[in-house]
């Protein structure tokens, strides 16, 4: 489904559940739109089963826009899904890093060790950055750890936070608020406005926590 937003971009709705086969469908028309020669083209930005597609008006119209990414469809469809970047992130969990890692053992019925033990062997698809610069919203969570927000979040979550909030898990790139049940903190930086580009993590890459002391 195709919705105009406001009046240089165009919403492309290509699911209504979350999904990894879905959120791949997005990543790979944000590809190709950007990927296109044509100078009205702008940036893409997806979502868990959609992408927001900008475009200049003054050399785009809604219309031409409108068939390029129908266009677009067509041929990602034909196209081979492309190996993920791995990307490893050593966390250290509990304790002063992990202030909710004995919440969510208790929640779940699980020993704290059982719990990072199940998180660390998981393998977890960005579906999307978002929320603060960077943020990775992180698919592929085993079910067994997963736990509601605070209900109250936090005024200060600190850069690197590792967090579960229902079937998701996610890491903080800057300090900032947060509701989000921390269990561990990484000392990479997941964004740095100097670096090129400036956020570790991209749509479609997959993480893989490492255990560190």
């Amino acid at each position: 489904m195709f919705t105009p937003s406001g009046d240089s971009a165009i919403l492309v709705t290509l699911g209504a559940q979350i999904d990894l086969p879905t959120n791949r469908r997005a990543h790979a028309l944000a590809r190709w739109w950007m990927a296109q020669p044509h100078p009205g083209v702008g940036e893409a930005v997806s979502g868990y089963a959609t992408l927001l597609a900008h475009y200049d008006p003054l050399v785009l119209d809604y219309a031409a826009a409108l068939d390029l990414l129908r266009r677009g469809l067509e041929e990602c469809a034909a196209l081979p899904d492309l190996p993920p970047r791995v990307v490893e992130i050593p966390v250290r969990y509990g304790g002063e890093f992990g202030p909710d890692l004995p919440f969510v053992a208790n929640h779940c019925g699980l020993s704290e060790e059982e719990v990072i033990a199940r998180h660390a062997a998981g393998e977890y698809p960005v579906y999307f950055i978002g929320f603060t610069p960077g943020f990775p919203y992180l698919g592929g969570l085993d079910a067994s750890i997963a736990a509601p927000r605070l209900e109250t979040p936090r005024p200060r979550v600190p850069a690197g936070s590792v967090g579960i909030a229902g079937k998701q898990t996610g890491i903080y790139p800057l300090e900032s608020p947060g509701g989000w049940r921390i269990i561990g903190r990484s000392d990479l930086r997941l964004f740095d406005p100097l670096r090129d580009p400036p956020a570790l993590l991209a749509p479609g890459d997959v993480v893989r926590f490492v255990r560190v002391s």
